[in-house]
């Protein structure tokens, strides 16, 4: 399901205009992605769990050359699926 599929599918489930569902979906990823950026946990209760990993720095290798290079440190989103979310593609 890519994102217009899904806007369709809020709009179906909720009765509003398709406009309105994708402001509702943007506005809802912008939400998420500003308490992570803060590194506050979003925790949607039956569904899981958005929280930012850290990444350490290390050593990698350059594939082209061989060459080694530094990878600096790193945070990333990382996702943890709740129970309920466990159950339901079980």
């Amino acid at each position: 399901m890519n994102k217009s599929e899904l806007i369709d599918q809020i709009a179906k489930s909720a009765d509003i205009s398709k406009a309105a569902a994708g402001r509702a979906l943007d506005a809802a990823i912008g939400a998420v992605k500003a308490s992570l950026k803060k590194g506050q946990l979003v925790t949607l209760v039956g569904f899981g769990t958005f929280y930012v990993g850290k990444r350490a720095a290390r050593v990698g290798r350059n594939p082209r050359t061989g060459a080694t290079i530094k990878i600096k440190a790193a945070k990333t989103p990382k996702f943890r699926a709740g129970k309920a979310l466990k159950d339901a593609v079980n």
